[in-house]
């Protein structure tokens, strides 16, 4: 089953017959149940040639291969790359329809960037940097817009979105969620029929049939919606982290470390996105 997450949908973060990454990662305590425990290598896709089958899973002695240091200096880039654009935006771009049309379009030039590099069979730092710089300019004059509004409400969204991040971590590094076949498809189930549901939401919006934004409004119905939403990109930002350990363990190329960082950068945007609505929603009196 594939992720969610378009960054991880063509390659190296979604292989063959994986539930959400490089397939079943083989880790101790997986033999029991473990279809591919006879054979770990049998799914994997970066397996070296010449290892005995029932080998434990370890990395290769080569290093051009992805570590945690990879994908902790390629994250930092890429949302670093966010924040500059998200700076400039703010300082550059007053609240206005002009500057509102350019936050418009620079979602759509990140959109457009984003799916280029998900159909592509290697990743490209340059459009990854790409869609972090425009992400960013989009993230700015929006957070602008909230803060003239909702004073310090940008800066409240960043923490919670470092909150649930962290929170996130720790749970998952705690082993307290474990990320399974069935973990999977239940919450991609939910989370496809969500983005279903606001669609339809944002059709009736848009043909008046539903009013002060239907189920986005800036209301109590809004506010579950939001933290349902937020829920959401925790789940997300599980099948990430589970995607990145995978790789790791089966010594996935470098350059995959910058399809970690793009999928872990459009997680947290997302999270960021909707922790700034939900902030909004309950400063207003």
């Amino acid at each position: 089953m594939r992720s969610s997450n378009p960054v991880f949908s063509r390659r190296g973060f979604s292989r063959d017959n994986g539930y959400a990454g490089f397939n079943t990662a083989p880790q101790a305590g997986y033999a029991q149940g473990n279809p591919y425990a006879q054979n770990p290598y049998a799914q994997n896709p970066y397996a070296q040639q010449g290892l005995q089958q029932g080998a434990p899973p370890q990395a290769p002695v080569t290093t051009d291969r992805m570590t945690m240091d990879d994908v902790v200096v390629r994250s930092a880039m890429t949302l670093g790359t966010v924040a500059v654009g998200a700076v400039l935006a703010w300082a550059l771009l007053p609240v206005s329809t002009t500057s509102y049309g350019l936050a418009v379009g620079s979602a759509l030039v990140a959109f457009v960037l984003a799916m280029i590099q998900s159909f592509k069979r290697t990743p490209s730092p340059a459009l990854i940097l790409g869609y972090a710089a425009f992400e960013g300019v989009f993230l700015g004059v929006i957070s602008e817009m909230y803060n003239s509004r909702w004073s310090g409400a940008p800066f409240q969204a960043v923490l919670g979105t470092m909150a649930v991040a962290g929170a996130t971590l720790l749970v998952y590094k705690a082993g307290w969620i474990r990320v399974t076949a069935r973990y999977a498809r239940m919450g991609l189930a939910i989370a496809m029929a969500f983005m279903v549901v606001m669609a339809v939401n944002l059709l009736l919006v848009v043909f008046g049939v539903a009013e002060n934004g239907g189920l986005r409004s800036f209301g109590p119905l809004g506010a579950l919606v939001g933290i349902f939403a937020i829920l959401l990109g925790a789940f997300f930002l599980t099948l990430d982290f589970k995607q990145i350990e995978d790789g790791i363990a089966y010594g996935a190329p470098r350059g995959e470390a910058w399809l970690a960082a793009f999928g872990l950068t459009t997680t947290l945007v997302w999270i960021y996105v909707e922790m700034l609505r939900l902030v909004a929603i309950f400063s207003r009196d």
